[in-house]
């Protein structure tokens, strides 16, 4: 098996991808980061991520991916979308996941929410975090479990992984995204 593991999320100034109902509000959402996600997203192999999360956009139902569920035992095909197996990590292992989704290599995006981003702490290859910093959102749900206690930042160089040169992607709003890689 030849994957690359990269992560995918924008958060706001205090570390947060969804507001307090565990929804990610439009004003965390930005024409420049919605694009770069987007061309990452069709590039990948497979997409993982909980019950909760889902991109919503055009090519979405075409993206082969795993979401992750306590609900099932067995790996099975998920029932409104075909491309998508339901997976409890509880019951088969990521490796056994992929092989059921028929993926051996390619690039794995992992886009949320908290606890399947903390699943892959120590196996990702990038983590490409996207920052509002003039957005916040009391109250909201951190991107990392550990999130307000330490910040992203915090959380991704504890795991080994260093911020390399951001890169603009909504001048209007001083919207970032920036690559963490492991040392």
């Amino acid at each position: 098996m030849s994957l690359r593991i990269e992560g995918y999320v924008i958060v706001s100034a205090d570390g947060m991808l969804a507001d307090a109902s565990h929804v990610m509000p439009d004003t965390l959402k930005f024409e420049g980061d919605k694009l770069f996600f987007e061309q990452a997203l069709d590039r990948a192999a497979l997409i993982v991520h909980g019950r909760r999360s889902h991109e919503q956009q055009p090519n979405s139902p075409k993206r082969r991916r795993l979401i992750l569920t306590r609900k099932i035992k067995a790996l099975t095909v998920d029932p409104e979308m075909p491309n998508a197996t339901l997976w409890n990590p509880d019951h088969a292992s990521f490796e056994e996941a992929c092989a059921f989704a028929d993926v051996a290599s390619g690039t794995v995006a992992i886009i949320g929410g908290p606890v399947v981003f903390d699943m892959f702490m120590d196996r990702y290859d990038t983590f490409w975090l996207s920052e509002a910093p003039h957005l916040r959102l009391p109250g909201g749900e951190g991107c990392f479990v550990g999130v307000p206690e330490q910040t992203p930042h915090e959380i991704l160089a504890s795991h080994g992984m260093n911020p390399g040169a951001p890169y603009l992607l909504d001048a209007a709003h001083d919207v970032t995204v920036t690559p963490w890689r492991r040392a």
